[in-house]
């Protein structure tokens, strides 16, 4: 007897399902050349990236080279999003520099192990749900506020350099932008970098190369246990470095994660993406890796440029860039800096979402959501902290959400008369009702007021409070109502409410007159 599937179990598993699959590439020579491919472009791009990360920590480059190689081929059987690349990162280096510079590589190590731990819990927690709540326009905010980042960081290689930089900068440009449209066999960014570096050698042209970055290692990564004293003080000591690098890695994966599902119009598994980033995090420190988190740059290059869709890339992306540094040092050593702008730049405005800064859309959207974009934009550029700036445009557009909701409330008077008698017959005298109809969404932003809205010394002795149109959401509304009743009551005034759904009715009946 076969036992059935739970209908939630079964969705799960077809919503999440990669597509194409590893197997797939595995079985298709297309497939699986153009996931090799984008493995080898991306792990050129990370050689650079995660020796300048080492630096802004503080720690030899070979710490961040090792972290980009364990972090990348840990994910791919971990994470839970296929093609994302993590890695020694800028953000998570900037949270953590600290400890290196004053508390020395053991504790350094000590943290980055902690903070796998922590984002672990966070898994188990089911933070990966706190993503919905992001809107869109936070969203759109962070995209385009790390194209900046991005882009400001290849600067540097271009200005105040020999002049022949340029116009093989041209060259890498030209190639990007129209090879695409010849040929997607081979990756437009691998025949960039090629074709540079082969004019760079030929002609003999000297240019800053990846070799002026820091020294590449010689060796493969060895196990490193951290010499600590295991007591409060230290883990109160690393505690906050390593909880605040959980939250910044966390956020930066997920919301690169929620990029990726977009463009590649697939779903991933969020709580899987997070304990998996916790347990790269722990395998990289046990390597003496720094750590790190999903890299938006590296895999628009994969996903984009490229063309990955599979965990292959992934994985061959780590492995490549061991056998580069390792192995084929002197030869990387060579690229120059120029062809890897290049394709970080041409990334960066292809990911930066032109459309939301037209002027004919700025005109369509309300006011708030530009705002709340421009906010998310100004606050990570300004703090080069994409948690810093994702958190300010949540709270911003929260605010601007609550204050415009609030404004939805309606309360309408009407007087009417009713038959007074006892069987309520029209034989008797009728009395005077005053009937309030409320609508809209009472919580503490909109129902601050409501209690303004009543004419208490000018109604008749019956008052009818109409709920029908409404909805209940918190304690505030609840005593709210309390004090309307209370000041009609004390002006010995009779007060009915009615029409109220049934998660109102039972607040209401839970919280009534017990609020003070």
């Amino acid at each position: 007897m076969t036992t059935p599937i739970p209908a939630e179990t079964a969705d799960d598993s077809r919503r999440y399902r990669p597509d194409p699959t590893v197997l797939n590439a595995l079985t298709s020579p297309r497939l699986l050349t153009r996931e090799v491919l984008a493995g080898l472009v991306v792990g050129l791009a990370l050689i650079p990236e995660a020796i300048a990360f080492s630096i802004i920590a503080g720690v030899d480059p070979k710490v961040g080279l090792f972290s980009a190689f364990i972090m990348a081929t840990s994910i791919a059987f971990l994470g839970g999003r296929p093609a994302m690349i993590s890695a020694a990162t800028g953000a998570v280096a900037l949270v953590i520099a600290p400890v290196a510079r004053e508390h020395g590589m053991d504790m350094f190590i000590a943290t980055v192990m902690l903070a796998g731990v922590f984002q672990i819990l966070l898994a188990v927690a089911g933070v990966a749900k706190l993503i919905r709540f992001i809107p869109r326009s936070v969203m759109v905010g962070f995209v385009n506020a790390l194209s900046i980042l991005v882009f400001a960081a290849q600067v540097p290689h271009v200005i105040g350099v020999p002049w022949m930089v340029y116009p093989l900068l041209a060259i890498g440009i030209v190639v990007l932008v129209f090879m695409p449209k010849l040929t997607k066999i081979v990756p437009a960014p691998l025949v960039t970098i090629v074709l540079i570096t082969g004019i760079a050698i030929v002609f003999a042209i000297d240019v800053p190369t990846v070799s002026d970055q820091g020294e590449l290692p010689r060796s493969l990564p060895e196990l490193f246990i951290p010499d600590i004293p295991l007591t409060w003080q230290t883990f109160t000591t690393i505690a906050p470095y390593s909880l605040a690098m959980a939250l910044v890695g966390l956020m930066e994966s997920l919301m690169t994660a929620k990029l990726v599902d977009e463009i590649t119009d697939t779903h991933s598994n969020k709580t899987r993406e997070s304990w998996g980033q916790g347990a790269a995090n722990m395998i990289s420190g046990l390597f003496g890796g720094m750590g790190g988190c999903a890299m938006i740059g590296q895999t628009m290059i994969n996903v984009r440029a490229s063309g990955a869709r599979t965990r292959i890339s992934t994985f061959m992306a780590g492995a490549f860039l061991l056998i580069l540094v390792v192995v084929l040092g002197d030869v990387v050593g060579m690229i120059p800096m120029v062809a890897l702008a290049a394709i970080m730049m041409m990334v960066c405005v292809d990911t930066f979402d032109w459309h939301s800064i037209r002027p004919s859309t700025l005109k369509m959207l309300p006011k708030s959501e530009t705002f709340v974009m421009i906010a998310t934009v100004a606050v990570v550029v300004a703090t080069g902290n994409l948690a810093i700036g994702v958190v300010v445009g949540v709270f911003v557009a929260s605010v601007l959400f609550v204050r415009r909701v609030a404004h939805f409330v309606t309360v309408e008077r009407t007087i009417t008369r009713s038959a007074a008698g006892p069987d309520g017959d029209d034989s008797t005298d009728t009395e005077a009702v005053a009937r309030y109809v409320v609508r809209g969404e009472l919580f503490f932003a909109s129902s601050n007021d409501l209690t303004t809205q009543f004419r208490y010394t000018h109604d008749p002795d019956h008052v009818v409070i109409d709920m029908t149109e409404s909805h209940v959401w918190d304690a505030s509304t609840v005593a709210a109502l309390d004090a309307i009743v209370t000041k009609y009551e004390a002006l010995g005034t009779r007060v009915e409410i009615t029409g109220m759904n049934a998660y109102t009715e039972t607040l209401h009946a839970r919280l009534s007159g017990g609020l003070g």
